[in-house]
């Protein structure tokens, strides 16, 4: 629903749930008193208008108002933890924002929205489903310089466990020794990554034993404390776990075949490894917000136009 001029200025809890617009192009101009609803209000019209920068996201060129409608629609729950995470971000360190994250996201771990997604998912699995070879970390050091590679490619690099706690390692070891200068991470095969093994979801049952395994052992935690070392190289696809990593990288570059999306959302949850940290600080809330809300795929020239990437290369 488009929320007229004079509803801006009235308590934001009445504003219509789960899902707000505000028209820019006739919008006031000067609203000291706006008070935002707990589920998103998106802008549409005028991106200039002093209200914009307020809002907690924008319908963007290439963006479609009707599809974040239906994406919201079938996740209101998971919308409006990601939204009112978003807002608290950029007032907490990266440490503070990692934790923030990890309590939103084990909130919406055990919320019917992914449980249900959860048993769609296994059901549509055949039967015996193949198992899948363990994932892995490659490291290789030349001088000052490590080199990481995802090198599970038969699945296009998807994080299980295994490769999770390698990545936690590797990281750990750069925050351990001072004498590597850089470590450089990318993907076997086709694809960087297509984020986390969804054959995964679920196996931890209890929110709160899943928070605490992330604060543990989530790579972001290791992978922020030295960013400024890290680079990634994306080819392929970058999606969901694997791009909240790289997307702490102090350089990214990715060849212009690469694309990258955020699909937590259809799964009733919010990205969960980081991304809403580091994505956060690379593109800002709001195209952080539209990345999720839309579940939209975006090409390696957006991410290049949006600051998700540094430079495309051959």
């Amino acid at each position: 629903m488009t929320v007229v001029s004079e509803d801006l200025a009235r308590d934001g809890f009445a504003w219509p749930e789960p899902l707000a617009f505000v028209d820019l192009d006739s919008a006031p101009h000067h609203l000291d008193d706006l008070r935002l609803p707990p589920w998103p209000v998106v802008g549409t019209g005028n991106p200039l208008h002093p209200l914009a920068s307020r809002l907690d996201t924008h319908v963007e060129k290439g963006f479609d108002a009707v599809q974040l409608v239906r994406a919201v629609q079938a996740s209101p729950i998971a919308a409006a933890t990601l939204i009112q995470l978003l807002r608290l971000l950029p007032a907490l360190s990266v440490p503070d924002g990692l934790v923030a994250e990890s309590l939103a996201y084990a909130t919406l771990q055990g919320a019917e929205a992914h449980r249900s997604w959860i048993a769609g998912h296994r059901a549509r699995q055949p039967a015996p489903a193949p198992t899948p070879t363990p994932g892995a970390v490659t490291l290789t050091r030349e001088g000052d310089a490590v080199s990481a590679v995802l090198a599970r490619p038969e699945v296009g690099n998807a994080i299980d466990r295994a490769m999770r706690d390698a990545l936690s390692e590797a990281f750990a070891l750069l925050n351990m020794d001072s004498s590597i200068a850089s470590i450089t991470l990318e993907g076997s095969g086709k694809a960087f990554s297509l984020g986390a093994d969804l054959d995964e979801f679920g196996t931890t049952r209890d929110p709160a034993v899943a928070h605490a395994i992330r604060c543990r052992t989530l790579p972001a935690h290791e992978a922020a404390r030295c960013a400024d070392r890290f680079h990634a190289r994306i080819d392929g696809a970058c999606v969901g776990s694997g791009l909240e990593l790289a997307a702490f990288a102090a350089r990214i570059t990715a060849t212009r075949r690469s694309w990258f999306q955020l699909p937590e959302l259809a799964m009733g949850i919010i990205p969960g490894a980081g991304g809403c940290v580091s994505l956060t600080r690379r593109i800002g809330r709001q195209r952080t917000a539209l990345l999720v809300l839309s579940g939209r795929r975006i090409s390696a020239q957006r991410a290049l136009e949006w600051g998700l990437v540094d430079a495309l290369v051959d």
